[in-house]
This record gives C-alpha cells, structure tokens and sequence, in this order.
C-alpha cells in the first residue's frame, strides 16, 4: 500500500495548486518544499493572472474566448509551441482563474492601468485585456492558495529537498526525500526554474548572463533547477532552451521595480550609434528582444528635471540615488549632450539629433517614430512628458538585466504528463509551471503569462495525477 495518493515536489503556485486540485477528488496530498516557506517565485511576484473568457472580463465589458486567446498565442510565438497543449491552457485558464475566485483570491473587476493596480489591465501584447491583477498581489494569492491547502488537510514538508524518483518497472512510484522512500501513486514536479543555477543558465539560458555583473534575479531562492535533475533519472524530454523572462533594466536597478522604482517618464533609449530605437514604454514582453536586436545594451537619456522629479521611497529609482550614482562616477553625467556623447563614445550629432527630435514630439503629445504616446494612453497616463533640456544631462547603462523566469523544463503533453525523450508518456509523472515545459514560448504573450501557466498547469497536473 501506498503512503500517498499523490506527491507534489514544491510549495509554489504550481505545486499548491496541483495539491489542492488532487485533493478536491480525494486524493491522499504530501508536500515537499525545499525552502523554509511557501510561495516560490509566485509570492513574489505581482499575482497577474492572465485569461480569457472570464467573469472580470464580462464585468468590464471586454469580449474575449478562449479561441481568441489560443490564437493570439499561438501566431505571437510563430506556432513553435505544441497547438494540443497551448489550447488545453488556453481553454482552461479562464476557469481556473474562476477556481480561484471561488476559494478566495479577490481579483476586482475594475480596470486597472499598471500590473499594481487591483483589476483588469493590458500589461503585455494582448490582442485585448487579459492581465488579472488580484488585490494583495502574489503574496495574497499564495495566502488563500495555502489557506486552500489547510483546509484540504494536505500535509506540508518545509526544509525539504526531494532527491531522487522512485521508480519501478518504468514507472514512477514515489520520492526520496531527506534519504527515506515516499511511495505514492503519482509525482508533480513543481519545483520552480533554474535562476539560481549558474551552471544551468550557462547551459539553457545563456543570454541571460549577458548582462555580467548588471544581472540580477527575482526568482524564490529554490529555483535551482531540481526538474533538470530529476529528469535525468527517468530519461525525461527537456524542451524550451534558451528561452525565459529577462526584464530590461538600467545597471543601478537590484530589485523588483516596485520596490526599486521607475527611471523618468521624460526619457529616451539610445543605442551605440546615438539614436533612439524603441518606444521606452513598450511592453516588456518584447522590449529585451527589441535590445537585442539594437546591440544587446543601450543608454537611458534623461535631464536634471526628470531626476528631480522622481518619487522618493523607493531603493533605487530617486532624485538622491541617482545623483550619488553620478557623484560616484557610475552614471555618465555632462552639462551638454555633446559632453554626454562624448563621455558614452556614440556620435554627438546623432544623441542631440535624437533629443531635439524627442522634445518636439512626445512633450507635444505626439510620437511619429515609436507611437509612445498611444502606449502611454494605454496604461492609463494622458500627460505628456517633459521635453530633455534641462542641464546636466544623465545616461545610464540598460541591458535585459533582470531575470524573471527560465523555460527549459520537462517536455508536457495536455494532461501535464511527462514525457521521456522517445516521446512516450511516463507513468506516474507530471510536471508544471517553470518545471513544465511547453507553455512558455519565445514570446512572453502577456502580464501574468508565467502566473497563469503555473496555476493552470498546476490544476491540470492535480487532476490529471487523480486518474493514474
């Protein structure tokens, strides 16, 4: 006999969803986390959730249909992914976003401008608005996700990294964790990425380290990659390499952008030859393939005015920071933008070109070259910026710098079942969120696209593992 009906390997969103959904068909429910809380990188994160079809959407007068999404999805990452998998999410984020309403999670249906702000809201490239944000952010989603589990009498192991799969007969029959074999009918990966692995990235991510020393991580701390181990012992399929979720970033930036801050809405993006090449407000889903493109790295240009003008409370992002990074001789920083140039080796013509060009545009409301202003609109701003004229003037270093999520992971079919690298189902395995590949693509397809799949998956995988 079994110890277990079901065990599910980590305590994020994935993993908590996964063990709830099992154990609401009466499944038998262990936990192992390896850290020494739940949450993973879904705590962390802003909670956005991103779906069709659901009831915040009607609220709000937004039509949507899960076709519509699978479409849009499927055509923004060129139709790489798997059609059968990516339909099976897209058909079923929408009731799991209603499952989570229903044990809890206050997702308002208001329309909300930013990812911070409580509501409905276009914080990717969706075709309509799809990015869920709950009230309490990811912390509070993971708070009723864990209340869930309580309830559900699901038993919880903190501290704990699972070693190795039991298998049997090419099945999976159980984990060893702490040195001591837990049998159970069915296994969920659901132990996060690899953002904190350096050898990993070096081998599945490598564009992520690009950023040297500007690189830094959002990720929970256990995301070190246990799904790329444990594959190994069953011959799994890993699928979805050199592919994730780098944020662009200036240098000075070390945090989460709400707890580091915003650079100035009065800014422009130069590349190495000086001119301006992106709209700065496009949606970061794409802004570090548009970086990429441009050279890898560019300069944020912006004047004395806009650094005073910052916010204060935040770590990075203020009046003070930025004048000590500049006192400090880390940010370039002239009383000319001929100077500027100068200092960042790009041509002096082309920056103070640029600038001019700027300032008798977007201050104006208008944007000829990069449609900024429609995109600022969007999120909800209709002030224009300031024109860049106000000595001296400052540039910061920018790269895709901060490092969200990794998408190798272990090769899914529509029921979240691994899969070996024959292409035949394994027995007894599932996997989900970053751990399961197939989801994530090239192109992150919308706010809350990583939440929505952890979640979606997560319920799928616990389901799924009750009819093993």
């Amino acid at each position: 006999m079994n110890d277990w009906d079901v065990v599910v390997i980590g305590a994020g969103g994935a993993g908590l969803a996964a063990a709830i959904s099992a154990a609401e068909r009466g499944s038998k429910v262990v936990v192992f986390e390896s850290e020494t809380e739940v949450g993973g990188s879904t705590q962390l994160s802003a909670g956005m959730f991103t779906a069709a079809g659901t009831s915040v959407q009607k609220a709000v007068g937004v039509n949507d249909t899960a076709d519509r999404f699978f479409q849009h999805y499927m055509d923004l990452n060129q139709w790489k992914l798997r059609p059968g998998l990516v339909r099976k999410f897209c058909q079923q984020s929408g009731p799991t976003l209603e499952w989570l309403i229903g044990l809890g999670v206050d997702f308002p249906a208001a329309i909300s401008s930013n990812a911070h702000e409580p509501g409905l809201t276009q914080a990717g490239v969706e075709d309509v608005w799809r990015g869920h944000v709950p009230r309490d952010q990811g912390y509070g989603l993971v708070q009723v996700l864990d209340r869930s589990r309580r309830s559900q009498g699901i038993d919880l192991i903190l501290n704990t990294r699972v070693e190795d799969l039991l298998i049997e007969s090419g099945q999976v029959v159980g984990v060893k964790a702490d040195n001591v074999d837990v049998h159970a009918n069915s296994v969920i990966i659901a132990s996060g990425g690899f953002s904190h692995n350096r050898s990993l990235l070096e081998r599945f991510y490598p564009e992520a380290l690009a950023a040297g020393d500007d690189l830094f991580i959002v990720a929970g701390t256990g995301s070190r990659g246990d799904h790329i181990r444990l594959a190994e012992s069953v011959d799994a399929e890993l699928e979805g390499h050199g592919t994730g979720l780098l944020l662009v970033t200036a240098y000075l930036q070390q945090l989460h952008h709400w707890q580091a801050g915003f650079p100035p809405k009065s800014r422009i993006y130069v590349d190495k030859t000086g001119r301006r090449f992106m709209n700065e407000d496009i949606s970061y889903a794409v802004a570090s393939g548009i970086l990429h493109k441009a050279g890898g790295s560019a300069w944020t240009v912006f004047d004395e005015r806009a650094r005073t003008g910052l916010p204060s409370g935040y770590a990075n992002w203020t009046a003070e920071s930025v004048r000590h990074e500049a006192d400090a001789g880390r940010m370039s920083t002239a009383p000319t933008l001929a100077e500027l140039a100068t200092k960042l080796s790009i041509p002096q013509t082309a920056l103070s070109s640029e600038v001019e060009r700027w300032n008798n545009q977007l201050p104006r409301g208008v944007d000829r070259d990069f449609m900024r202003n429609e995109t600022l609109v969007n999120k909800g701003d209709s002030t224009s910026p300031d024109p860049i004229q106000e000595p001296p003037f400052y540039a910061a270093r920018t790269v895709p710098a901060e490092l969200v999520c990794t998408h190798t992971g272990l090769a899914i079919d529509e029921s979240a079942r691994v899969r070996d690298s024959a292409g035949r189902t394994i027995t007894g395995l599932y996997a989900a969120g970053e751990a399961g590949a197939g989801v994530l693509g090239e192109r992150y397809v919308g706010g809350g696209n990583s939440i929505a799949n952890a979640l979606t998956m997560g319920r799928i995988a616990g389901l799924s593992s009750t009819t093993t």
